[in-house]
C-alpha cells in the first residue's frame, strides 16, 4: 500500500515501537498521523504538524468512538497499544490473564470494529495488528500475554478473509524481543524500536500479510512455517 497522502492512526504511540512507528511514517509523504495514547501528555513532541495527539484507551469503547469521529479520514489502522502481565495461566493472577486479553485482545477488535467501516467508506485501506512471535507458540512463564496474542492472531486471521472483499487489506505483525520498557526485565538480545519500526513500514508498503520485522522474528517465521510443534517445543523449553 502507498501511504503517498494517507491518513494513519496509531496506538500505544506514546513510547516503544508505537513512538517509533510515528517517527518512521513522519519520513513518507503522509497526510497525518493520529498519534493515539492514554495520556496525551505522554505522547512525545514529534516535531511534525503532521501529528495529531488523540486520546485514547482502547478499552474504553466511548473514548474509540470518540477516536472515530474525530478520526473520519483514517485510511490505515496501526494497532499497537498492549500490555504485558508475564504470567503463568496455570498459576498466575486471574486479574491478570484478564487484563491481557481485555487490552490485547479485546481492546484491538474495538478498534477494528470502531475503523473498519471508515475505512471501508474511504474505499478500502489497511489494518495492521501488532500481535507477537508469541502469538504464534507459548512460553510457560508469559502463557498469559502469548494466549491474549495468539488469540489476536486467530481474529487477525478471520478479519483479513472478512475484510478483504470491503477493500481492507489486514497484516499481523509479529515482533521478537525488541528494546522496550516491556522487555527490560528480559535477559536476551534485543533488536532496535528504529529498526524494527522501519522494517514494518516496509511490509505495510509491500502489502506482506504477515510481517516479521526483526533478525529474531525472521527466524521464529522460518520455523513457525517449516514446523509448528518444533517451534511450541522450543519455545516451551524457555
Amino acid at each position: 500500500m502507498k501511504l503517498e497522502n494517507k491518513t494513519i492512526l496509531v496506538t500505544g504511540s506514546n513510547r516503544g515501537i508505537g513512538k517509533a512507528l510515528v517517527a518512521a511514517l513522519l519520513k513518507h509523504p503522509v497526510t497525518r498521523i493520529y498519534a493515539a495514547a492514554r495520556k496525551t501528555e505522554d505522547i512525545p513532541a514529534f516535531g511534525d504538524s503532521r501529528v495529531v495527539p488523540l486520546k485514547l484507551d482502547i478499552t474504553d469503547l466511548d473514548l474509540v468512538q470518540q477516536a472515530v469521529g474525530l478520526a473520519q479520514d483514517v485510511d490505515v489502522l496501526i494497532n499497537n497499544a498492549g500490555v504485558a502481565a508475564f504470567s503463568s495461566v496455570v498459576t498466575g493472577d486471574p486479574d491478570a490473564l484478564k487484563h491481557d486479553l481485555e487490552v490485547n485482545y479485546l481492546g484491538t477488535l474495538n478498534m477494528v470494529r470502531a475503523f473498519a467501516p471508515v475505512l471501508e467508506k474511504k474505499g478500502g485501506g489497511a489494518i495492521a495488528n501488532v500481535i507477537s512471535v508469541l502469538g504464534l507458540a507459548s512460553m510457560s512463564a508469559v502463557g498469559g500475554y502469548s494466549a491474549s496474542k495468539a488469540a489476536l492472531f486467530s481474529a487477525t486471521q478471520a478479519m483479513r478473509g472478512e475484510l478483504k472483499a470491503k477493500g481492507i487489506f489486514v497484516h499481523g505483525i509479529f515482533p521478537g524481543p525488541i528494546d522496550t520498557d516491556m522487555s527490560r526485565d528480559f535477559d536476551m538480545p534485543k533488536a532496535s524500536t528504529q529498526e524494527t519500526a522501519e522494517n514494518i513500514v516496509k511490509g505495510i508498503l509491500a502489502d506482506q500479510e504477515d510481517i516479521f520485522p526483526d533478525p529474531m522474528s525472521a527466524q521464529v517465521g522460518e520455523l513457525w512455517a517449516k514446523d509448528p510443534k518444533g517451534l511450541e517445543r522450543q519455545f516451551s523449553g524457555m
